[in-house]
């Protein structure tokens, strides 16, 4: 296996990190060669709080995950997410430049020129500009064209995206991934790496709502007509449910956790006679341990989890505007919290539409499949993303099969060539 071949997904989550490993064979195809999940250290909702605790965590998800898969990596992409991200939507037009006498036809150059006037908006200082994404063509006054190359027009527009997040979150990602031994190859938002693992092409064209149900915060992106609309971070997420659990039934953090994995359930309405089974909490300095039922402990949980799908869609809401009326795709849960029993029964309910379902990556190959499930979703895309991003510099010199990729000084240009092929 070589290992010029390879991307690797790096997920900091504020539980769990998470790792994938993919090669990629002669025909540009995919194949997971190992994952690892290891508990979280060093941060506080998706924030590096302390870099040396955060630095041996992802030093010990990455070697399970390289044993796992029998190679050694040395670069890797991550995921930011969280209340550090911004986005916003600008516009940008400039004439068309003739191709010849009369031609007016569309190059590729007059794109790049609209592109850079719908980004020459200032940016704070303390701000790096993440994606760059064109979401609307407009050519004469003719609204969704994808592509708009090749067409006869006199007067090209552009709609993008631009998302932005704290330059001292990625700088001190950059120096704990480079204290851990390994390169730091590029960054994409969260939610936007897991669109390339479970959302469909026409779940993005139709609209759709992808909620990443985090540990500490709850990260949603909304797509219209095959492109996000909107961004944006609930800082609430399963360790409040965590929290409720433990006072409630006074317990520790940790043994609420437990129980909130082993019993947990955020839809009453799936419980009954027969499956309402006893759990027994641990007792606490030296007290009898104690027995509560399962639809207790459900209502726990379901108050808090039915506040924040309820966060979530005030949020969306206020940010999508009339975007928001066209949206006739699914909503796509992912992350963590997106495993426990009922949460597309609450989902469906809060959300009042059916059209609700896990986001779960594909078959993607490899002996182990445990990255089938919403909790991987992040690390699958960032792999899946991988194919169209450059290395760095020094992760060329053994990840030569990147070697053929246009540099860009930023990230404007690599985004729109993900993009471009992804919408």
């Amino acid at each position: 296996m070589s290992e010029n071949r390879i991307a690797v997904g790096l997920d900091i989550g504020t539980s769990e990190i998470r790792v994938a490993i993919g090669e990629y064979d002669e025909n540009g195809k995919i194949q997971i060669a190992g994952t690892a999940s290891k508990k979280s250290a060093g941060l506080r909702n998706g924030v590096i709080v302390n870099i040396e605790d955060a630095k041996a965590a992802i030093e010990e998800a990455i070697s399970a995950a390289e044993m796992n898969a029998g190679i050694n990596v040395n670069s890797v992409i991550t995921a930011i997410g969280g209340s550090q991200i911004e986005s916003a939507t600008h516009k940008g037009g400039v004439a068309v430049n003739p191709n010849g006498r009369n031609n007016k036809e569309i190059t590729n150059d007059d794109v790049e020129r609209v592109i850079a006037n719908a980004t020459a908006v200032p940016v704070p200082e303390d701000r790096e500009k993440l994606h760059v994404i064109p979401r609307d063509y407009i050519v004469d006054g003719y609204h969704g064209i994808s592509d708009p190359i090749h067409r006869i027009g006199t007067r090209l527009e552009v709609e993008v995206h631009i998302v932005t997040a704290a330059r001292t979150i990625i700088q001190n990602m950059r120096s704990t991934i480079s204290r851990a031994g390994y390169i730091l190859d590029g960054v994409m938002l969260k939610t936007l790496a897991q669109t390339f693992s479970v959302c469909h092409e026409d779940e993005m064209e139709l609209g759709s709502i992808l909620i990443d149900l985090g540990a500490g915060t709850t990260d949603v992106i909304v797509l219209v007509g095959g492109a996000p609309v909107s961004t944006a971070s609930v800082p609430v997420g399963g360790n409040l449910v965590t929290n409720d659990i433990s006072i409630v039934t006074g317990i520790s953090s940790a043994t609420a956790e437990e129980k909130k994995i082993e019993a947990g359930c955020c839809w009453l309405p799936l419980i009954n006679e027969q499956n309402d089974k006893e759990v027994v909490l641990p007792g606490v300095g030296g007290r009898a341990p104690e027995v509560i039922m399962k639809s207790q402990l459900c209502q726990i949980i379901q108050a808090r989890m039915e506040q924040i799908f309820t966060m979530v869609k005030a949020t969306i809401i206020k940010n999508t505007d009339d975007s928001i009326k066209k949206l006739s795709g699914n909503i796509i849960l992912t992350g963590g919290g997106a495993q426990m029993e009922g949460v597309i029964e609450l989902a469906q309910n809060v959300f009042r539409t059916s059209s609700v379902r896990l986001g779960c990556p594909e078959n993607l190959g490899g002996i182990e499949e445990d990255y089938r499930n919403p909790a991987f979703a992040t690390v699958i895309g960032l792999v899946l993303a991988s194919k169209n991003m450059p290395a760095s510099k020094d992760s060329r010199k053994k990840h030569r099969s990147f070697a053929d990729r246009k540099e860009k000084k930023d990230g404007e240009g690599v985004l729109k060539k993900i993009f471009k092929s992804l919408f």
